[in-house]
């Protein structure tokens, strides 16, 4: 299986790319990584030998994570995200991965591999972890500022099949983003929404409102991308906060001190279960070539775990089993 990825995108780039990339070949042989970008840049952070399974593709140019998507596309084709993508088009790689600028990721799938038939808007999902220790899958995150309710039923479709197969959920619930669990709550997309949901052949367990969702109240969940990015940099920062008060509150006396020592061993396992990188990356769900869009701020175990989730969505072939199955219900309404 050979994977593309867009050495030059991400915050710690080409440093995470490139030694995520040496970890994930290390833990599976049978991946190789194509790394697309600075050669030179690349090349500085692989050991003298590389092994066999670390390819390089050199490119000249890199989108930034300021550069407005669309222009940038258009104007940078010799960028290392854009060539990933159009790899993946080619079926020269059976997918790509890059944890540079969202909006370019987004814009790239749509010109370059194109959307799947019956797909009108793809979708960025997320994993926001919950007390089950289990993840929601969260979809819309940001591809999509606005949408309409058929949209989201596309949605809920796509998440359904790709936390069966990618993430082993059986039979997935999947709720409804909402500010209450009455059916008749929302606005008018959510009150549209709920009944197509209510009808189509899910697992639906109705509303879920934003508190409820790290209580594992579903599997996956929908939501338009302006709501469900809100809701992710929400959790982020939440996570974020209360990391560094414990920090300080753990540091600050002797008394403490001892106390954080006893406890270091539950507050890792706490902070492994919150923290994104553990996670992978979040796949674009729609597009004709697997997409995966890794955080910006990943770091190596971030990438690597990127590769292995993009390796295991072609390995259970996520996208035909997502186009069969929008193609058995287009059938079925006709």
């Amino acid at each position: 299986m050979r994977i593309a990825l867009d050495a030059m995108g991400g915050d710690n780039a080409p440093r995470s790319t490139v030694l995520g990339a040496l970890a994930a070949v290390k833990e599976n042989p049978s991946i190789t990584v194509v790394l697309v970008g600075d050669e030179q840049a690349i090349r500085s952070h692989l050991p003298q030998e590389i092994p066999s399974s670390i390819e390089i593709v050199p490119t000249t140019e890199v989108i930034q994570p300021d550069d407005e998507p669309v222009r940038a596309v258009r104007r940078k084709k010799n960028s290392s995200l854009v060539v990933a993508v159009e790899m993946a088009r080619e079926k020269i790689v059976d997918a790509a991965i890059s944890a540079g600028n969202t909006g370019a990721l987004m814009t790239a799938g749509l010109l370059y591999a194109g959307r799947m038939e019956g797909i009108e808007r793809p979708a960025l999902a997320a994993y926001i972890p919950n007390v089950k220790g289990r993840v929601t899958l969260t979809l819309d995150v940001g591809a999509n500022m606005d949408a309409k309710p058929h949209h989201l039923l596309q949605y809920a479709v796509m998440g359904s099949l790709y936390a069966e197969k990618v993430l082993g959920f059986e039979n997935p619930k999947v709720g409804l983003l909402n500010v209450g669990t009455e059916e008749g709550k929302g606005n008018e997309l959510t009150k549209a929404v709920f009944p197509l949901l209510a009808e189509a052949d899910l697992n639906f367990v109705g509303n879920i409102e934003a508190r409820d969702v790290m209580e594992g109240a579903c599997d996956v969940l929908v939501c338009d991308g302006f709501v469900g990015n809100v809701l992710l940099k929400s959790v982020e920062g939440a996570a974020s906060t209360i990391f560094s008060l414990l920090k300080q509150e753990f540091t600050s006396s002797l008394i403490n001190k001892v106390g954080a020592a006893i406890l270091k061993p539950g507050l890792s396992r706490f902070k492994k279960r919150m923290d994104y990188a553990e996670y992978g990356g979040a796949p674009l769900l729609g597009l004709r070539s697997p997409v995966i869009k890794a955080h910006g701020s990943s770091d190596e175990k971030a990438i690597k775990n990127a590769i292995a989730s993009a390796a295991l969505f072609v390995k259970q072939d996520v996208n035909d089993v997502i186009q069969e199955e929008l193609q058995k219900n287009r059938t079925e309404s006709e």
